[in-house]
């Protein structure tokens, strides 16, 4: 048994979406037995643009049930049932969110039509309700109305269900360990497949081919699939858009993250905000106080002589310096963490040896603070070579850092002999130094093991 489902909503993601109109066709594989159409007040303004589109406004819902009015309705009438829709997880996860503000838990089996469309009726140049209906001849009245949506794919799912295949590929979605019930609606199932579980960089693209957002991962099939999970605005209008995922190996993490912005930087793909940004804003210093002991501090960019550190904001600021903080054993008073007058009492940094308190003597204190600044300074000392591992066994990545700037990386082959920094370079590809690549590796230099690094 099936209900096929259509729902028109205020558009404002799933979590801040509210519905305003739903319908709901209970199918026994042969023939309509049920139904169920209504709107619904969503107690919230309905946006223009949205009345534009459904033509549902606020005075049509103002006398219309709330969605806890009708939930018993939904719910017994989805009972036993296999939750069917055109894109399923957008109305599942609207539903589902509703039911759960009330206290509801809502779980039922799942199927897409866009996604058994794909597969039972191939080769066709759009699958939008719309497009898929004006090719097959399936006619769609009232458009943009859930109980006209809600029809239309009822008679869609009947012409799926005579399709050749029908029977093994039903089965196949409803498998729950398949994932296709999870799977954006465009992207094919063997594209997530392939996707390894190991370290890299991995790209969503649009049916143009259009890189529209880059990511990361130390395990990378785990984290695309943490993309079809999200129920932010954001995730689900990507998720919603992606027919294609590309990836890169990188091997270890410090190399996805150097891969990453390398790519954000030249693609400057529309859902990444993050490393889009450009400009130094604020910086980490250090001075003496009237009693001797060196402090750590932040201000703007503009205010300060000779920065140790340059981040975008305070944020970051204040993040670094709790991390350089707990490295080195300092006190959050004299990191400008905490503003007392008494000795330090951080909710969160306790490792604090007694500077604030008069147990630590200065010069100790000093001296540890002299370390941490070392440390600050990493990328403008010597020439440094980190060796990371590679993409398979047979082979390593190494890092190249001179006089200061980052130069790049590449991957070697385990049995070649890398003796000197010529030897080094001619298997670095050349990459930009900029604010956020100075961050990875510092970040990387306060965390690793000081044998990582070769030369």
């Amino acid at each position: 048994m099936y209900t096929i489902i259509d729902i028109e909503t205020t558009g404002n993601g799933i979590k801040g979406n509210k519905i305003t109109e739903i319908s709901i066709f209970k199918y026994d594989g042969n023939q309509i037995v049920d139904e169920f159409t209504s709107l619904v007040n969503p107690q919230c303004p309905i946006p223009y643009f949205i009345t534009g589109l459904t033509g549902i406004d606020d005075q049509m819902v103002q006398n219309a049930p709330v969605f806890h009015e009708i939930a018993n309705t939904v719910q017994s009438i989805t009972e036993g049932c296999i939750f069917v829709a055109h894109s399923v997880n957008f109305d599942y996860g609207v539903i589902k969110e509703e039911f759960r503000q009330i206290g509801i838990d809502f779980n039922r089996k799942k199927l897409c039509t866009v996604r058994l469309s794909r597969k039972l009726i191939p080769g066709l140049r759009s699958y939008s309700l719309g497009k898929l209906c004006s090719a097959i001849q399936i006619p769609l009245v009232d458009r943009h109305r859930a109980r006209g949506d809600a029809h239309a794919t009822v008679l869609l799912f009947e012409q799926l269900l005579e399709q050749p295949d029908a029977d093994s590929i039903f089965k196949k979605f409803l498998n729950a360990r398949s994932q296709e019930a999870t799977l954006p609606p465009h992207l094919p199932k063997s594209v997530f497949d392939r996707i390894p579980q190991k370290p890299g960089i991995y790209y969503f693209m649009n049916h143009k081919e259009e890189i529209i957002y880059v990511g990361k991962a130390i395990n990378l099939k785990k984290r695309v699939l943490g993309h079809f999970y999200d129920k932010s605005r954001k995730e689900i209008q990507m998720c919603s858009e992606t027919t294609n995922i590309d990836f890169k190996l990188a091997g270890s993490e410090l190399v996805a993250l150097l891969m990453e912005s390398a790519e954000i930087k030249r693609l400057f793909p529309p859902y990444n905000r993050a490393q889009k940004r450009m400009g130094k804003q604020y910086a980490i210093f250090a001075y003496e106080d009237r009693n001797g002991i060196t402090h750590l501090a932040y201000n703007t960019i503009k205010g300060v002589p000779n920065p140790l550190k340059i981040l975008h904001n305070q944020t970051e600021c204040r993040a670094y310096l709790e991390q350089v903080c707990k490295a080195f054993s300092l006190c959050p008073r004299y990191c400008h963490l905490q503003q007392t007058a008494s000795a330090c009492s951080h909710h969160e940094i306790n490792t604090c040896e007694g500077i604030c308190s008069g147990q630590e003597e200065i010069d100790a204190y000093n001296q540890k603070v002299e370390e941490a600044i070392t440390h600050m300074k990493m990328l403008s000392s010597e020439i440094r070579v980190i060796q990371e591992k590679g993409r398979n066994e047979n082979e390593h990545a190494v890092i190249l850092i001179a006089d200061g700037i980052y130069k790049g990386f590449g991957f070697v082959d385990t049995e070649t002999q890398l003796s000197n920094l010529e030897d080094v370079e001619a298997f670095i590809t050349p990459q930009k130094h900029t604010l956020e690549t100075e961050s990875i590796l510092t970040q990387y230099f306060l965390k690793q093991n000081k044998s990582k690094m070769l030369v």
